[in-house]
């Protein structure tokens, strides 16, 4: 599988590579390489510096010519490595099947908590109170990660979710916990793209039976307001369609068990870091995807034959 994973992804690299000019002159290590190094380490999660030693290669990637590591440091600090890795990113994610469903959650990231790094905060996580970062992530019900983006820990997830809604694909059913149960989401999501969200209801049990007082519901709006319509009429409907958000959890459960995504390695500080690496954790993550999805196909396309 690995050896699947890696071709996977350097098939995508050598084509991002190709599609974001240079202008400028020739490079002794091109683009397409110097990408390649970064997504070996974070592959084999290790720093910078350790991509540079011949000796941390095989027979999967084996570059003839390595920079150093002040080469390459800089290399990867260059708008170009960005735009190259945005690319691989859209390329993966684009041979999922389009959904019309998502789900948005947030999962924690967390440093040590003695970590002098500034940008990482203390934040409130399941079971109690830690320190670092939050990958925010908008996932369909494929298990791609479309939208996403990192921020520190205490930054609310509401928040988070109305800076992500103009990138989120138009008109589908977007559903989450109850921390995202939030008018202003409710709106901001229906006006940028004619998205209904749909999330258990904050202070659902205290409600009475004959539901929200008449200007509660003036106040919260006209989108949160068929939320709470179908959570009245139809509450099994409601809660039938949210088991639909055991996906995100389970796309959370591989990037932390099988890609190690769940604690930050201590090389890894500062926001913009924190970033490129979840971002080249989430290509290997929709490559892996990829690589299982071909295989069962072949299985199926055996035993169909």
């Amino acid at each position: 599988m690995d050896r699947d994973i890696w071709t996977i992804t350097m098939q995508a690299v050598h084509r991002a590579a190709r599609a974001v000019p240079h202008r400028g002159r020739k490079l002794k290590y091109p683009h397409w390489l110097i990408v390649a190094m970064y997504l070996w380490s974070v592959f084999n999660d290790r720093c910078l510096s350790w991509a540079c030693d011949r000796t941390h290669y095989g027979a999967l990637f084996r570059p003839r010519k390595l920079p150093s590591i002040s080469q390459f440091t800089r290399r990867v600090g260059e708008d170009t490595f960005q735009a190259i890795l945005q690319k691989v990113h859209e390329q993966l994610l684009s041979c999922g099947v389009v959904s019309q469903v998502g789900y948005l959650d947030g999962k924690p990231i967390v440093v040590s908590p003695v970590s002098k790094d500034p940008d990482a905060t203390r934040g409130k996580i399941s079971g109690g109170f830690a320190k670092g970062y939050k990958l925010h992530a908008f996932v369909n019900e494929h298990r791609r990660i479309v939208v996403w983006s990192v921020m520190p820990l205490n930054v609310a997830e509401q928040s988070v979710a109305m800076e992500l809604c103009p990138h989120m694909p138009p008109q589908v059913l977007v559903m989450a916990d109850s921390n995202y149960d939030s008018a202003p989401l409710h709106k901001q999501m229906y006006e940028t793209s004619g998205t209904p969200l749909l999330t258990p209801l904050k202070g659902q049990k205290r409600v009475g039976p004959d539901g929200h007082h008449p200007v509660t519901l003036r106040q919260m709006g006209p989108q949160r307001r068929e939320a709470v319509e179908l959570w009245n009429a139809h509450p099994d409907l409601a809660k039938f369609l949210l088991k639909g958000r055991n996906n995100v959890e389970g796309v959370f459960s591989v990037l932390s068990v099988a890609l190690g995504l769940c604690r930050l390695p201590a090389f890894v500080r500062r926001l913009h870091r924190t970033r490129r690496w979840v971002g080249a954790k989430i290509i290997l993550y929709h490559a892996r995807l990829l690589a299982q999805e071909r295989l069962a196909a072949a299985v199926a396309a055996g035993a169909a034959g």
